[in-house]
């Protein structure tokens, strides 16, 4: 009798075990999974810092093997070669310009499509969501700004960066979520319009308006096709545009063009890094609210 039960103990423990066991083996797998993403993203971007720090033989040599010294050089080349001072403030200024005007701008839009305080605003939403799904209109696009007499023009370029369907779509379907009953009681209150969006509207949609703010500054601070087609004056370029003067006849150097991308993305990094918590806050505020 005791044997029987001693077994039957022990099948019940090691039936209790072997989900414990299953667990584990799945949570090795997630995390091996992750580890191979990490490497797929972090193996270019090692690539591309221990590359900026070579010189051109050393990378002809071999691509992938450490450098043989730590060296500036390339970043000081780079800097002199491409008109750093120039063209980052080219493209500081059509980043700040066409994302604080696109912001001020999307806020007012998105809440009045959000309350329906305009007629055909449902209509005006499903404009904007297929727009996502469409192709760029390089075409129409390019005979509005020559019609307009904004070819090779900042004001022109920096238009084209006005309008975002994405943007548009994230901060109508966050405004839903504000409640209504704010819009009431600021109605009672007598807040008008413009005093309703700046101290109700703005403040609870911080979160996303960081979102939409830091996804639009990216998109700007690394376009280069609209740059290269609307853009033909070497003092208008913005620095994505600049780095054709790496291009050589005879090949890149392309410890150069290292250099000078890492510092192209070092400004964008640390803005993301800075308005990371506001993202974070309106990815989750968003999830609980819906």
């Amino acid at each position: 009798m005791s044997t029987t039960t001693g077994s039957e103990g022990q099948a019940l423990a090691g039936a209790a075990a072997a989900p414990g066991r299953r667990i584990d083996l799945g949570r090795l797998a997630a995390y091996a999974f992750l580890i191979l993403i990490a490497i797929a993203y972090i193996g270019p971007l090692l690539m591309l810092v221990l590359t900026a720090f070579k010189t051109l033989p050393e990378f002809t040599k071999d691509a992938t093997s450490l450098p043989a010294s730590f060296s500036l050089d390339n970043f000081f080349e780079a800097w002199d070669k491409a008109n750093f001072p120039q063209y980052l403030l080219n493209t500081a200024i059509y980043t700040v310009a066409s994302t604080v005007i696109f912001v001020v701008s999307a806020v007012f839009l998105a809440i009045a499509i959000a309350r329906r305080f305009v007629r055909g605003g449902g209509t005006l939403f499903t404009l904007f969501l297929i727009a996502l799904f469409l192709p760029a209109a390089l075409i129409p696009q390019f005979q509005l700004i020559l019609a307009l007499g904004l070819y090779n023009n900042p004001i022109g370029y920096i238009m084209l960066f006005l309008v975002n369907p994405i943007a548009i779509v994230i901060l109508v379907n966050y405004m839903r979520t504000i409640p209504i009953e704010l819009d009431e009681a600021a109605a009672i209150e007598g807040c008008g319009y413009l005093r309703y969006v700046l101290t109700i509207v703005l403040p609870l949609s911080s979160p996303a308006i960081a979102t939409v703010a830091v996804l639009h500054a990216i998109g700007v601070w690394n376009e280069l096709v609209l740059a290269t087609i609307y853009l033909t004056s070497a003092d208008f370029y913005p620095i994505t545009r600049g780095l054709i003067v790496f291009n050589g006849v005879y090949g890149n150097n392309w410890p150069v063009l290292a250099a000078a991308v890492l510092m192209i993305t070092l400004p964008m990094a640390v803005f993301f890094v800075l308005a990371q918590r506001w993202i974070i806050g309106g990815v989750t505020a968003g999830a609980v609210k819906g």
